[in-house]
């Protein structure tokens, strides 16, 4: 089977991409290339073509502020709960990038949406909430091949986040994203770095017919 160019960009843009943190140069998201990077979130796959997802582009600094002082109180709570040697390696690590990013996208989860009839969703009921998580990895691939960063901010309470961006009762925050141009994006992912964790490979993960140990 042969390859184009564009099949060859595409798994370049796979294997470039990062979880940013520390990369970020403030510059602003020329509103063109934000509005392309969301339309490929928004063309993802959907259970039922519910399209339940929401993204609310957070720009506004003392919200981005708020939003840091908790996320650094639940890297805390996080860091108080590791023994002395994860605590460690786990000190120097940075987990966000949220004021230094040019923006935030909040990606809300909406189950109401296209609801009682979502075709597909009946029998896995968190098919929806995959769905979401396609739409995040849109975003994140394009905005990889456009040259901007995303980080995946997870240190958060999800009522605190829905308050803080006045999302309904009904919607859930499944992710903060930093984005914006960076200086460059690492060749080795931060939690490998810094020795939290390796990436395993394919083979300790791939099985043939059945699980096997």
């Amino acid at each position: 089977m042969k390859r184009d160019a564009d099949d060859r960009s595409l798994y370049e843009t796979i294997f470039r991409r990062r979880d940013t943190r520390g990369e970020f140069t403030g510059e602003p998201i020329p509103a063109e290339v934000l509005r392309r990077v969301l339309s490929a979130a928004h063309a993802a796959p959907s259970v039922g073509l519910s399209q339940p997802w929401d993204f609310v582009v957070v720009s506004d600094m003392d919200l981005r502020k708020k939003f840091r002082e908790h996320v650094l109180a639940e890297r805390e709570v996080f860091e108080g709960g590791l023994d002395a040697e994860r605590a460690r390696v786990f000190a120097p690590i940075k987990i966000e990038g949220i004021v230094a990013s040019s923006a935030g996208i909040v990606v809300g989860y909406d189950p109401s949406r296209g609801a009682p009839d979502v075709l597909g969703r009946h029998a896995i009921a968190d098919a929806g909430l995959y769905s979401v998580c396609l739409a995040i990895q849109n975003l994140w691939l394009a905005a990889t091949a456009e040259g901007l960063g995303v980080g995946w901010v997870s240190f958060y309470r999800e009522e605190y986040l829905r308050e803080l961006v006045a999302l309904p009762e009904h919607v859930r925050p499944v992710a903060w994203l930093c984005v914006g141009p960076v200086r460059d994006l690492p060749t080795v992912p931060d939690l490998e770095r810094h020795g939290w964790r390796e990436r395993l490979p394919l083979d300790a993960v791939l099985h043939y017919d059945q699980y096997s140990k």
